[in-house]
């Protein structure tokens, strides 16, 4: 502590040097609080119960608070972002189960399912995702499948003895562990920018409450 300037770091050196000012109390929490993310603070004895607060004047503290509500903005921003890709790999299946209906191919396959047992086996073997028919991604392979008999055949072989399948005979175990990595990356960003925001509005709440302070 600077005695001389009266420039304080801490909550300890302000009340050493103020020692009646309240224990307690909005105030008291706003200085704590502001001292906690290294904020300093200059006051002067006055008649009232609190000191003269002379920095961070009012024009400071409405700077540093338009300053936070503009990193706030940003960071709700990158939230709502998060959060949408997260709705998103989470709906995944959901979604593409509803958009699967108006895939002329998906229909085709049904009708195969129903026909051709040789088909069904095939298709039960390799668990063929055709709920995905509608996502590009996985549309050509069940285009393949339902379609070209060498390819069918091929797949279900595949499966049925490749070390690849060894622990999952799945073809679209891919599309599951990406909807999960997905949500878990999310997942975390949406925690973190959430703790961000909440520490954000901790701090504005203590500048506004010294802003009052350096009113008086």
């Amino acid at each position: 502590m600077n005695k001389e300037k009266n420039v304080f770091s801490s909550i300890e050196e302000f009340e050493k040097k103020f020692p009646k000012i309240p224990k307690d109390g909005e105030r008291r929490t706003a200085v704590e609080k502001y001292f906690s993310v290294n904020g300093v603070i200059r006051a002067f004895p006055s008649e009232r119960t609190w000191p003269k607060l002379t920095y961070p004047n009012v024009f400071i503290i409405g700077k540093k608070l338009d300053e936070l509500k503009k990193k706030k903005s940003l960071f709700q921003k990158n939230l709502d972002g998060w959060a949408k890709k997260y709705n998103q790999a989470s709906n995944y299946h959901k979604t593409n189960q509803v958009k699967k209906f108006k895939e002329p191919l998906y229909w085709k396959h049904m009708a195969k399912m129903a026909t051709d047992k040789d088909y069904r086996k095939d298709s039960e073997t390799v668990k063929l995702p055709v709920h995905l028919v509608a996502d590009d991604k996985w549309k050509p392979m069940v285009k393949m499948f339902v379609n070209d008999l060498d390819y069918r055949k091929q797949l279900a072989e595949t499966v049925e003895k490749s070390i690849v399948y060894r622990k999952s005979k799945r073809v679209a175990q891919y599309a599951d562990d990406l909807k999960d990595f997905r949500m878990d990356v999310s997942d975390k960003q949406i925690k973190e920018l959430t703790e961000k925001i909440s520490k954000l509005d901790v701090i504005e709440v203590s500048l506004k409450e010294l802003q009052k302070w350096a009113k008086e």
